[in-house]
């Protein structure tokens, strides 16, 4: 199929897929995915699963998990949201977004599944699948097709009645629990804990991230009741040491079975060598039950291979231009000190943009909190997004949370925000190393990399 072809194909189905109800307004239900599985043939059950909730964390933690698995010769489909360039990148094979011909080939096999399940929805007066839910069905069947060894689930929202909780994991992975989407998943970590606590299977695995209490009591009295074997970050593994360096961090990790010194990671801070031990203990899950100790060397070659692109990603040098896709105040604290502690930066000058299902006034207060100091200059945007919030609207939020109106730019062109900023950093005093940051949300990553011409994610 020529390439121009491939292109207008899947723009064609990412159109398709746009026309349903978006990806912040999931159903709470289980019953259609149900029906579209029985109906493919249960392409669900086609693999293995590993699965993967949390707030922060879990994009990074899946990729983690599947350069390990590749690492001792395993076939992965990975499948993640949101993307960063192209819908391709959600359903991976191999560490590779799905071919364009594959991506078109299988919509096009699985269309005629989906209307029937729409038609039966409006039978009952029920919405249509949704944009997230049919992806969530595409990634199933591109999987069954390839076919692949054992399938990496990261959920969309929650957990009980995520579209991809129609996998039973062998291995549930829970990254560390936050507040987010609190209007859907509740006010507190318990109440969130409770909802992503549902991906959790009788015959399965918990590993766990290490948890506020009241999340960790939740999850572990859920493998309680469903009796699986269970393992908490801090308590049965961990990262023993680290060592930040150029381009990421030497880690000494303790797992469930073994000890694995000089690992080279090549990312940074200390939330992704916590992401990298809890993709260790799930490995051990998976591959050996808990009791099998890691080849040390496919791990070394799985952490070297590890990318988490919009992740603390350097895009530009002189100056330094990073993106950072935190979209939630504990994932801005947690790149806020990964960026402190790597990048050696003296001056930094801030773009943000934010979606309108966040808690925009936390993740400023945050980000004020965070960069003190260090940042002089910060310019309020907005993707193209239609959830994005007016460039002008974070403005005057920024006034109250404490930003200085002198300091503040507001453009609501992304191009034109990054050349203001560049503009800023360049303008540091001698002696001080400037830097630019583009943080707040997917799309405004996502867009700042096509701007700034990277390469699209693997």
């Amino acid at each position: 199929m020529p390439e121009e072809l491939d292109q207008f194909s899947v723009a064609s189905v990412y159109a398709e897929l746009l026309s349903r109800a978006p990806e912040n307004k999931m159903e709470p239900r289980m019953a259609p995915m149900f029906e579209a599985m029985d109906l493919l043939g249960e392409p669900n059950r086609s693999a293995p699963v590993i699965h993967i909730t949390g707030t922060n964390g879990k994009t990074s933690t899946a990729r983690m998990i599947e350069a390990g698995l590749m690492a001792h010769d395993i076939r992965v489909g990975r499948y993640t949201s949101p993307h960063l360039s192209s819908v391709t990148e959600r359903i991976c094979l191999d560490g590779q977004p799905v071919e364009d011909e594959t991506f078109v080939r299988i919509w096009d096999e699985v269309r005629p599944f989906i209307s029937m399940v729409d038609a039966g929805l409006a039978e009952r007066g029920e919405v249509p699948l949704t944009y997230f839910e049919c992806v969530t069905i595409l990634a199933f069947a591109v999987f069954a097709d390839a076919p692949v060894d054992v399938m990496v689930l990261e959920v969309g929202l929650g957990g009980i009645t995520d579209a991809t909780n129609v996998a039973d994991g062998s291995v549930s992975v829970v990254t560390p629990i936050s507040l987010d989407h609190t209007d859907l998943l509740g006010d507190d970590e318990r109440d969130i804990a409770l909802e992503k606590a549902g991906i959790i299977k009788e015959h399965g695995f918990l590993i766990s991230a290490a948890q506020v209490p009241a999340a960790a009591d939740v999850l572990l009295a859920e493998a309680q009741e469903k009796n699986v074997p269970f393992r908490f970050e801090g308590v049965e593994f961990g990262v023993e040491s680290r060592v930040p360096g150029v381009g990421g961090q030497q880690l000494t990790v303790s797992g469930l079975a073994g000890r694995y010194p000089e690992i080279l990671l090549p990312l940074h801070g200390a939330h992704q060598a916590e992401n990298f031990a809890v993709a260790v203990a799930a490995l051990e899950a998976f591959i050996g039950g808990g009791t099998q100790e890691l080849n040390i060397e496919h791990l070394r070659l799985a952490a070297e291979n590890v990318t988490a692109p919009g992740r603390l990603e350097t895009l530009r040098t002189g100056p330094s231009i990073i993106v950072d896709a935190a979209h939630n105040p504990a994932g801005i604290e947690a790149s806020a000190q990964a960026l402190k502690e790597s990048f050696g930066l003296s001056r930094l000058v801030l773009v943000v943009g934010i979606l309108q299902d966040k808690d925009a006034r936390e993740m400023l207060t945050s980000l004020y909190k965070e960069y003190e100091g260090l940042v002089e200059d910060i310019c309020f945007t907005q993707s193209t997004s239609p959830r994005a919030i007016p460039a002008g609207q974070l403005g005057t939020l920024a006034l109250d949370v404490g930003y200085a109106e002198e300091d503040i730019y507001v453009t609501e062109r992304l191009d034109d925000a990054i050349d203001w900023a560049v503009g800023r950093a360049d303008q540091a005093d001698p002696g001080l190393i400037g830097g630019v940051l583009i943080t707040g949300s997917v799309t405004v990553v996502g867009e700042a990399r096509t701007l700034l011409g990277a390469p699209e994610p693997a």
